[in-house]
């Protein structure tokens, strides 16, 4: 690691790195900050073989309701929206308004963004 150090008028020292060596560090400790979630609980995990279903599911929408153990008739009464409309968002054959989202997110405990497709 190259590191330079710089006084500043006010007294001050500064260290200077190259941009990369920054980036590094920052990845790190995101990466430490992840690490502690995980172990403590805070952030799901999934096994290889919730991770294999997850890639086998028509949709995001369809394995986060099946892993949550929901039937399609509950979520749609706990988001208020038609099953019939839920089914086809499962399928991929309708995308669904946007406010229909954060309901869905919440009835099934994820991030929003763990509903879209990729």
């Amino acid at each position: 690691m190259t590191i330079q150090t710089l006084s500043t008028p006010s007294g001050d020292t500064l260290v200077l790195i190259p941009i990369e060596e920054y980036e590094d560090l920052i990845d790190a400790r995101r990466y430490e900050a992840a690490m502690r979630a995980i172990e403590s609980g805070a952030v799901e995990t999934l096994s290889s073989a919730e991770a294999n279903a997850y890639i086998a599911a028509p949709s995001p929408l369809a394995f986060w309701r099946e892993h949550r153990g929901m039937s399609r008739h509950a979520l749609a009464e706990a988001a208020s929206v038609a099953e019939r409309q839920l089914a086809l968002i499962e399928a991929g054959k309708a995308k669904g308004d946007i406010s229909l989202y954060p309901r869905l997110a919440k009835a099934l405990r994820v991030r929003i963004d763990d509903l879209l497709p990729n």
